[in-house]
């Protein structure tokens, strides 16, 4: 039988993909891995928060760049 959602409830699901999606094209930018993708509000605005791990030069540790992206 299938689950019926309430109609109030919200799609914080397919937002969730939505910034992995976004996550995964921002890495790719980067030339980096995606560490973390989430949902937040900033500024009354729903936003995609987004974790990059850059490759270190020379051998180093990967720098961690935290890019917020607005959700559209």
């Amino acid at each position: 039988m299938p689950v019926v959602a309430p109609a109030d409830t919200q799609p914080i699901v397919l937002a969730a993909s939505d910034c992995y999606a976004i996550g995964q094209q921002v890495a790719e930018q980067y030339g980096g891995t995606l560490a973390k993708a989430s949902q937040s509000t900033r500024g009354g605005q729903p936003v995609c928060v987004i974790v990059v791990l850059v490759p270190g030069k020379d051998g180093q540790r990967p720098r961690r760049s935290e890019i917020v992206v607005p959700l559209n």
